[in-house]
């Protein structure tokens, strides 16, 4: 009993903070209102191909990312290390470790980079350029615990410090993510919610001079990008040989539309690995161009061996498309030891 009642207060009080952060629901008008655009980018190749459908299924050290909770499902410790050529020649990176405690608690840390090559300055009387540069660049260190409070349900949180630079400006926030995993009992089935990035409002800190020599250092604030999260996965097919795992996924973001995410993995004897999703907003047509989002559709494939001395190794790979920006490579490793 003593353990219901804690699952109703977890999901309850999960409920409560993504109705205060995430409505009015008031779809594209949000957009651009967030700051920390960069948490959004998916991390590790293999939930990224699963069209980042990926809450109710992660299982790996990308739960580190994708939800906390998920970290109880290892049964060994594993190191991820995560690159993405990004769009506009922007570089991605993230690193995690997790450990675990127990059978039924886990710990993990995780490193998340965004960066770009200097930029030259330019301005309205040289706009060629002033022979001056400037750096940007994101940078989010988490510490991560799970804990599996009864046979079919798990809880984790996180616990994330991050940093932006643009030159002489800088904006800091702390931020928590929830995540809940509950094994329905039927079959494979599970079902998964999250909320990622919530926290109070942030604004940039530092002084800009401008043309005309005059300074501002006051500067209008902005929320997180905050996103709640719902999953449904399951197997369809599992046997010795092969396993075919499906995913659904609604996201409710608060600066953009609802959209939803389908997933689905094909594994071979474990070892070899073809993925492949789906990326749509709310009222858009299944099939076709998504007229509102410039995501569309994912592809990927992998592969495991046992390594001794380690006793696995995958490596991953990610195709992304975008309607008008191109297509995004992502490439993970991951070992268990």
């Amino acid at each position: 009993m003593k353990r219901t009642l804690a699952v109703i207060a977890l999901v309850l009080a999960m409920a409560h903070l993504g109705v205060a952060q995430l409505v009015p629901n008031l779809g594209g008008q949000r957009a651009g209102i967030s700051a920390f655009q960069f948490l959004k980018i998916g991390v590790g190749a293999r939930g990224v191909a699963m069209g980042e459908s990926f809450v109710a299924v992660v299982n790996d050290a990308s739960a580190l990312f994708w939800n906390p909770a998920g970290l109880v499902e290892m049964t060994e410790n594993q190191v991820i290390a995560s690159h993405t050529s990004y769009i506009v020649d922007i570089s991605h990176e993230f690193f995690g470790v997790t450990y675990k405690v127990s059978d039924n608690h886990a710990l993990g840390v995780a490193v998340t980079s965004l960066h770009m090559k200097d930029m030259e300055i330019t301005t309205e009387t040289q706009p060629f350029g002033t022979g001056r540069f400037f750096t940007f660049g994101d940078l989010a260190l988490g510490v991560s615990y799970a804990n599996k409070m009864t046979e079919q349900f798990s809880f984790g949180a996180t616990l994330r410090y991050v940093e932006e630079t643009l030159d002489v400006l800088k904006m800091r926030s702390v931020m928590i993510d929830l995540g809940t995993l509950y094994w329905t009992g039927l079959g494979s089935t599970r079902f998964a919610v999250t909320i990622s990035n919530f926290g109070a409002d942030v604004k940039p800190k530092g002084t800009v001079t401008l043309a005309n020599g005059g300074t501002i250092n006051d500067f209008q604030s902005f929320s997180l990008p905050t996103i709640f999260k719902l999953g449904i996965a399951m197997e369809m097919i599992e046997d010795d040989n092969s396993r075919l795992t499906t995913s659904f996924q609604l996201n409710h973001p608060n600066d953009n539309s609802e959209h939803f995410r389908l997933g689905v993995e094909y594994a071979f004897r474990n070892t070899f690995y073809l993925r492949g999703g789906l990326k749509r907003t709310i009222g858009q047509k299944l099939f076709g161009r998504d007229e509102t989002s410039p995501e569309d559709f994912t592809l990927g494939a992998g592969f495991a061996v046992d390594v001794s001395g380690v006793s696995r190794v995958s490596a991953d790979y990610a195709f992304a498309r975008f309607n008008d920006l191109g297509s995004v490579h992502r490439f993970s490793l991951a070992f268990t030891y």
